[in-house]
C-alpha cells in the first residue's frame, strides 16, 4: 500500500506519534525506506509529535449534559465528576486563567466562560451547552499557557524518531519561538523542524516562529477550534505567503478530503479547498485519516494529486503566483535563482538543475515557482529526502563533484535519464564554487543536453 501511495503521488509519509508504540513506528519506517530503495527515489518521512494533551477527568456516570446558563466548575480534585464539576488535572491552566477567559471542550462543541478562578479551580458559566464525557479535550484559546511544547512522551518520541532517521519533525502546541529553540537543541541536527500553527498565540507570534523553523504546518484542526472559523481562510493565506516569501516549505493540513474516509469521491467543496491551498502557493497538502484509516487511500491521494496538476496548468494559477512573488533578499544565491527562472522562461529551457549541499539553493529555486521542472542534485541522501517536501523539486542523489564541468555532465545525464530533456534541449545548471560548501551558489550556465557526446574531455 505504501508503494502504491507513493506511485499515486505521495511524496512524504507522516508517522503520527499519537498512535502506535515504538516497535510499530519502527516497522512502518522500515517499510517506507524499503520502498525508497526499491524505486530509487528519495522519500521524506515526517514524525508528528503528539504535544501536551489537555483533558478533563472522568465522570461517575461517564457523561453529563451541560445546558446554556448552567454553572460548572473545573478543579484539581481527582474525585469523579458530576453535572456541577469535574477534575482538570492541569494546575498550569488555572495559573493562566482570568475572569472572562474561554474554555472549549470536545473540539469546541461546548463553550464556557470563566466567572471566578484561583490557582486550584475555575468557576464557569455555560455559553454553549452539550454532552461532556470522560477525558474530553480542553482548549484555552485566549491565553498563552505556561506549558512546554514537549511533554515527557514527546521527549521520548523525539529521541526515538531522530535515532531512527526521520527527515522532518513536526512540533505540536507551538506558542512561541522559544519552543522551536528548545526542540532544536534536542534534535541536534538530526532532522528539520516543522512548526505546527494550531494555537492563536502561534498566529500572533508567527513571524518569530517562521524565522527559527525549517517549515510550517497550517494545522487547521485545533486552530479552527480555538479561532472563529471565518478567520481561518485569511490566516491560512497569510501564513502560506509568509513562508513563500522566505523560501520555507509550508503544509496545509486537516480535513482536506475528509469525506473520502468512506467515499471513493470527494465533495466539490473539498476539491475547492485543496485547489485553494495550491492557488495560494502551498508546498504540500496533507491527508490524515483519509489515507491512514480510510476505505479509499489510493483514490484520495490520486484525487489530491490530480487537483494539484489541474490547478498548476491554469493560467489564473500563474497569475496568482507571479503577482504574489516577493523581492529577493539581495544575496548572490537569491539573484542566481531569480535569474535562472527568468532565463528558463524566456529562452525555451526545459529544466533547471540545482546542485545543492544543504538544500537551501533548491528551496530558493522552488520559491520562484518557475514554469519548468526543477531537478535538485545533491550528494547527500539526507538532503534529497528532506527536499521531497518542497514544491516542484525532482530530487536526485549524485556523486560529489569537484569542478563545474562535472556538475554540468551530471545534470545533463539526470535530465536525460529521468525523461525531462533530450536531443538538443537546453538545461540551466546552477552551482557554487567552491563545491560542497553550503551557501555558495554563484554560477549559472545554460547548456545543451546531448544524447551521446557529453562535454569535451569529460567522460560520462
Amino acid at each position: 500500500m505504501i508503494r502504491d501511495l507513493f506511485l499515486a503521488g505521495a511524496d512524504v509519509f507522516r508517522l503520527n506519534m499519537s498512535h502506535g508504540a515504538h516497535p510499530d513506528i519502527r516497522e512502518r519506517h522500515a517499510m517506507i525506506r524499503s520502498i525508497e530503495e526499491e524505486l530509487g527515489r528519495p522519500v521524506a518521512i515526517l514524525a508528528d509529535l503528539q504535544g501536551p494533551k489537555l483533558r478533563c477527568g472522568v465522570f461517575s456516570k461517564a457523561y453529563e449534559t451541560l445546558e446554556e446558563g448552567d454553572g460548572f466548575r473545573f478543579d484539581l480534585d481527582p474525585k469523579e465528576g458530576d453535572a456541577t464539576r469535574v477534575c482538570l488535572p492541569h494546575p498550569e491552566i488555572f495559573a493562566a486563567l482570568k475572569v472572562g477567559s474561554t474554555l472549549l471542550v470536545n473540539d469546541g462543541r461546548i463553550k464556557l466562560e470563566v466567572i471566578e478562578c484561583s490557582n486550584e479551580h475555575a468557576d464557569t458559566v455555560v455559553v454553549v451547552g452539550g454532552e461532556i464525557s470522560n477525558r474530553k479535550g480542553v482548549n484555552v484559546p485566549d491565553v498563552v499557557l505556561p506549558l512546554a511544547a514537549l511533554s515527557e512522551k514527546d521527549l521520548s518520541d523525539l529521541e526515538f524518531v531522530c535515532d531512527l532517521g526521520v527527515d522532518w519533525l513536526a512540533l505540536s502546541f507551538v506558542q512561541r519561538a522559544e519552543d522551536i529553540h528548545e526542540a532544536r537543541l534536542l534534535v541536534n541536527g538530526r532532522a528539520s523542524i516543522v512548526a505546527k500553527i494550531e494555537k492563536p498565540a502561534a498566529v500572533d507570534a508567527f513571524d518569530e516562529i517562521l524565522e527559527v523553523s525549517d517549515g510550517i504546518m497550517v494545522a487547521r484542526g485545533d486552530l479552527g477550534v480555538e479561532l472563529p472559523v471565518q478567520d481561518l481562510p485569511p490566516i491560512q493565506k497569510r501564513l502560506v505567503r509568509g513562508c513563500r516569501a522566505v523560501g520555507k516549505p509550508v503544509i496545509v493540513a486537516t480535513q482536506m478530503m475528509e469525506s473520502m474516509i468512506s467515499s471513493p469521491v470527494p465533495t466539490r467543496a473539498e476539491v475547492s479547498d485543496v485547489a485553494q491551498a495550491i492557488y495560494e502557493g502551498a508546498d504540500a497538502v496533507m491527508l490524515s485519516a483519509e489515507s491512514a484509516a480510510g476505505d479509499f487511500p489510493i483514490e484520495a491521494v490520486t484525487t489530491m494529486n490530480n487537483v494539484a496538476e489541474s490547478v498548476e496548468k491554469d493560467l489564473i494559477y500563474r497569475q496568482v503566483i507571479e503577482s504574489s512573488r516577493t523581492p529577493s533578499r539581495g544575496r548572490i544565491s537569491d539573484a542566481i535563482t531569480v535569474a535562472a527562472r527568468q532565463v528558463a522562461e524566456t529562452a525555451n529551457v526545459k529544466v533547471i538543475c540545482c546542485f545543492t549541499h544543504s538544500g537551501t539553493t533548491a528551496e530558493l529555486m522552488s520559491r520562484e515557482r518557475p514554469r519548468v521542472t526543477i531537478i535538485a542534485l545533491t550528494p547527500k541522501v539526507k538532503t534529497a529526502r528532506r527536499l521531497a517536501l518542497t514544491w516542484g523539486l525532482h530530487c536526485s542523489v549524485t556523486k560529489e563533484v569537484e569542478r563545474f564541468k562535472m556538475a554540468v555532465v551530471a545534470a545533463a545525464k539526470v535530465a536525460r535519464e529521468d525523461g525531462f530533456a533530450s536531443g538538443n534541449d537546453k538545461i540551466i545548471v546552477t552551482a557554487g564554487v567552491p563545491f560542497n560548501v553550503p551557501g555558495t551558489t554563484n554560477i549559472l550556465r545554460v547548456a545543451p543536453v546531448l544524447e551521446k557526446l557529453i562535454y569535451e574531455g569529460e567522460p560520462e
